[in-house]
């Protein structure tokens, strides 16, 4: 059974980073494409970034792009999401997941974490 934990969330200021870490067991972490999600208050659950199973490939929202950075160690069946420079409106719950197939995407993921808060104050 897949089971995916999310940690590293936590209250930060605008313009101060954080690192995210997804820990994967169960199933052959290097084998599949990772992706990080994120929902607000309110809104619909939205795609942040994603890694190709080897890392090789990397896919990020507009939003992050030049901010955030998706990278894993497949040795530890981790994945990360470092986030620099970070803004009011990145407050949410961040979800990693894990993909059907070796490719970073912003859709076909099938099994999630249970989320981790990411609030930003002004």
């Amino acid at each position: 059974q897949v089971q995916l934990v999310e940690s590293g969330g936590g209250l930060v200021q605008a313009g101060d980073s954080l690192r995210l870490s997804c820990a994967a067991s169960g199933g052959t972490f290097s084998s599949y494409g990772m992706g990080w999600f994120r929902q607000a208050p309110g809104k619909e659950r939205e795609f942040v970034a994603a890694i190709s199973y080897g890392g090789g490939s990397t896919y990020y929202a507009d939003s992050v792009k030049g901010r955030f950075t998706i990278n894993r160690d497949n040795a530890k069946s981790t994945v990360y999401l470092q986030m620099n420079n970070l803004k009011p409106e990145d407050t949410a719950v961040y979800y990693c997941a894990r993909h059907g197939t070796k490719v970073a995407a912003t859709s076909g993921y099938e099994y999630w974490g249970q989320g981790t808060q990411v609030t930003v104050s002004s």
